[in-house]
């Protein structure tokens, strides 16, 4: 009898933990997968952070007024302005006035610039692609608090490459 026929259940479906072992096994081992989950909301803010910090420091100095917000998915409203077709379309956003438009100085009642991270968006495009998890957080963080700066698509990518 094989190990998955062992594993079965009245219902006959095979348990999560019973399939990564039987995976795992037949793969001749590596991780043990079924303990694995995928990043929740803090741990991705944790890693919007190391990715941060392991940008360039003067780039990383001219952010002082740009805040990092993790959420996981776009508020509907902002689905509706962007004419977004799903949830999934977009991995993250630039909400203010950047530099390039004139702000670098807060004015009164004006609410900070922020970059805001989808979790569940960035997990999907990551589940799909070959990047690391880390690599895409940088250039969707690189990207977003681009738009403050007014940067171009080759200034990006040189940050995102120093970032490395």
């Amino acid at each position: 009898m094989s190990a998955n026929a062992k594993s079965k259940s009245k219902t006959g479906a095979t348990s999560h933990a019973a399939a990564a072992a039987s995976a795992s096994a037949s793969a001749g081992g590596g991780p043990d997968w079924h303990h694995l989950l995928a990043p929740g909301l803090a741990a991705f803010e944790d890693l919007s952070q190391a990715a941060f910090a392991r940008l360039p420091e003067d780039f990383r100095r001219r952010c002082a007024d740009v805040v990092i917000a993790v959420e996981d998915f776009p508020t509907d409203e902002v689905l509706d302005a962007l004419e977004a077709e799903t949830p999934f379309d977009l991995l993250g956003l630039f909400q203010g006035v950047g530099q390039a438009q004139g702000g670098a100085l807060a004015q009164t009642g004006q609410m900070p610039n922020m970059v805001f991270l989808y979790r569940r968006p960035i997990l999907d495009y990551w589940a799909e692609n070959e990047e690391t998890l880390g690599d895409i957080v940088t250039h969707v963080l690189v990207h977003e608090i681009g738009h403050h700066f007014g940067l171009s698509d080759d200034d990006m990518a040189e940050v995102e490459a120093d970032a490395e």
